[in-house]
């Protein structure tokens, strides 16, 4: 009996799901751009269904759309069946998923929507099927092989039907314009609302910036850094422009006579800035990029706030 190689099945499964991938891609025609705009005309709620292994797809696409602001939810066909139809309204589109096209729990779904004309959006393999037959848009699946040969259990269908409804989330995303901060709006918490926030919610403004002005001795300076406790000041000219940044490596070039110098002279001139709209994400990959911790936030060339890496650490963003 030959030793059991998860890694060749493994690669196996990969390579027979990411062939019928290509198969997929290839295969996108007009369908796919109708039902797009369908979604995105519709005035209600885009409804996704299915039952099984594709319910719980149906279920993840309702989702992937509702967090990229379209108006989604999942309703269980069977439960559909018993009274959740009236979840479902006539400006509302209905996106059913079957492989077969034939599981009969669909069938009341179907025919609701011919009743009142609602638009039905069928993800299918079998375009003459129940399910093929009754979609007003057929968006078909290519009949690839499962995965599991033998047992034919869903692997590379439903592989198929994710990355499908991931393909329709994002059409609909840049169709619609949707932007990060309109994204930030959906996902508020964890690391990624953490990532999608701005630097203006996080920054420090008003009486905490450390500012000096340009002929201001360095003896002023270093109180200010003491004070302030970010370890860096900023500079400012007559016009209260940033014109340039102290830290504690300015500090150790000019530790020779340090204090018969002038913030001005000590100071390093155009330093790296941020504005106020930029992404959390976007400061901290800044920070990493140029092994720096803090960042001035300017606006109309003026400081309007200053941001240290613990800040980012505290909201979550490390």
């Amino acid at each position: 009996m030959s030793a059991f190689d998860a890694i060749a099945v493994g690669r196996r499964v990969l390579s027979v799901e990411a062939d019928a991938l290509r198969t997929l891609s290839q295969s996108l025609d007009e369908a796919f751009v109708k039902a797009v705009e369908t979604l995105f005309n519709a005035k209600g709620r885009i409804v996704c269904t299915g039952i099984g292994k594709s319910g719980h797809v149906a279920r993840k696409i309702a989702a992937t759309l509702a967090s990229t602001g379209a108006q989604a939810m999942f309703v269980h066909p069977a439960e559909a069946s018993h009274g959740d139809l009236g979840m479902i309204g006539p400006d509302d589109v209905i996106l059913a998923l079957s492989k077969s096209g034939e599981a009969r729990e669909l069938s009341d779904t179907i025919a609701y929507a011919k009743r009142f004309s609602i638009p039905l959006i069928a993800m299918t393999a079998v375009q003459d099927s129940q399910l093929g037959r009754g979609g007003d848009i057929v968006l078909r699946l290519p009949d690839s092989p499962e995965a599991t040969a033998e047992v034919n259990a869903p692997t590379t269908s439903t592989t198929l039907q994710i990355a499908l409804g991931d393909a329709i989330a994002v059409a609909l995303l840049e169709r619609r314009g949707f932007t990060a901060s309109d994204f930030r709006v959906f996902h508020p918490g964890g690391k990624l609302g953490a990532m999608l926030r701005t630097v203006a919610d996080l920054m420090h403004g008003d009486e905490e910036l450390p500012l000096i002005g340009a002929d201001a001795p360095m003896s002023d300076a270093l109180l200010v850094m003491s004070e302030k406790r970010f370890g860096a000041v900023g500079v400012v000219d007559g016009s209260g422009r940033l014109a340039g940044l102290i830290t504690d490596g300015d500090l150790r070039r000019h530790m020779d006579g340090l204090l018969q110098h002038t913030a001005g002279e000590v100071m390093t001139r155009a330093p790296l800035v941020i504005a106020p709209g930029a992404l959390a994400a976007e400061a901290l990959k800044v920070m990493n990029d140029r092994r720096i911790t803090v960042l001035f936030v300017v606006e109309a060339e003026r400081p309007v706030g200053v941001l240290h890496v613990h800040d980012l650490l505290r909201a979550g963003v490390i």
